[in-house]
């Protein structure tokens, strides 16, 4: 468990930040930028979850742990991704999201447009979040030309957005209340 007594170190005053095993990068590395993105979306999930309750919230609940573990796992340097002294992400949480996924889909009507993001305020907050964890696994997928980052990580992240689509159809009335894209309705 990580037990912090102090906020502040001044460690990164001087645009560096430390990773888990204590080597340094510049903060602009993509690996920095891609858990600081996982973050990002982390605290917008934690804003969605002000709207939601019962099983939806209980899946975001477990999705922002998840995410502390990708996190994790992004900042820990090194090709051993089965180590168990470190905390990576594992194919059983990306195994978890596909079932929720599964799980929720069945009871959606297929969709014949693509959606906008909006409708209720939980289920928008999530559609930009999904936007959110797009951009984190891009970052990711970039960083991996340039640093050991595990692909399960990548693959957790490729399918939370799907999840958080999913989900923001779930919570709009199974999608009832989707606002669908109308293809050039306003030319």
């Amino acid at each position: 468990m990580v037990k912090l007594t102090r906020i502040y170190t001044r460690g990164g005053d001087k645009g560096q930040t430390s990773l888990a095993d204590g080597s340094r990068l510049p903060k602009h590395d993509l690996r920095i930028a891609a858990y600081g993105t996982v973050d990002e979306a982390n605290a917008v999930i934690g804003v969605a979850r002000l709207h939601t309750t019962g099983e939806a919230d209980a899946m975001l609940m477990r999705i922002q742990n998840d995410l502390f573990d990708v996190g994790a796992d992004l900042a820990t340097p090194g090709e051993n991704f089965d180590d168990p002294a470190a905390l990576r992400t594992v194919a059983s949480q990306t195994e978890r999201l596909e079932r929720e996924i599964d799980a929720m889909n069945a009871d959606l009507e297929p969709l014949n447009s693509f959606i906008l993001p909006g409708g209720k305020p939980a289920a928008a907050y999530l559609h930009l979040a999904r936007t959110v964890v797009r951009r984190a696994e891009r970052l990711m997928v970039e960083a991996a030309e340039h640093h050991a980052i595990n692909p399960e990580a990548i693959r957790y992240c490729n399918r939370l957005s799907d999840h958080l689509f999913v989900l923001a159809r779930t919570l709009n009335d199974k999608g009832r209340a989707d606002v669908l894209w109308t293809p050039g309705a306003h030319r």
